[in-house]
């Protein structure tokens, strides 16, 4: 749980400037399409992940403010990355799920990446609740 408001916590997540602050691994991110965000929203993200240099481009296919944010690339393998934002008592609860597939390497290694890729979410997770938490009040 990030003890902040929902709709602060969708705004920040939602927004790829931030995406770099809190997510491991994403050295750059911008937004490739005019504002505002929303459904058909197009992302650019330089990523490090297992040594390697990724670039892919996320297409916003479903969004609902500060509570749904679901994006989706095909390249260097298809995947699709889901954010959820719900009231809890004293916060938010934020789930993200990423579910992907691929060819050559990426499919050799689907069962240790899928491991990986748990293990980063959290540390994403906890990642943003640190630094949210850490803001002074408005």
């Amino acid at each position: 749980m990030i003890n902040k408001p929902r709709d602060e916590v969708a705004a920040f997540a939602s927004d790829p400037d931030n995406d770099p602050a809190w997510i491991g691994g994403i050295v750059e991110a911008k937004t490739l399409t005019d504002p505002p965000f929303s459904k058909a929203t197009k992302v650019a993200r330089v990523a490090s992940f297992l040594g390697r240099r990724m670039e892919y481009e996320p297409e916003v296919v479903e969004y609902e403010a500060g509570a749904l944010v679901s994006m989706k690339a095909e390249t260097p393998f298809p995947m699709t990355i889901r954010y959820t934002f719900a009231d809890v008592q004293g916060g938010t609860k934020m789930t993200i799920r990423v579910q992907g597939g691929g060819s050559g390497f990426y499919s050799v290694a689907a069962p240790l990446l899928a491991m990986m890729v748990r293990r980063n979410v959290s540390q994403d997770l906890n990642r943003l609740k640190e630094l949210l938490e850490s803001e002074a009040p408005e």
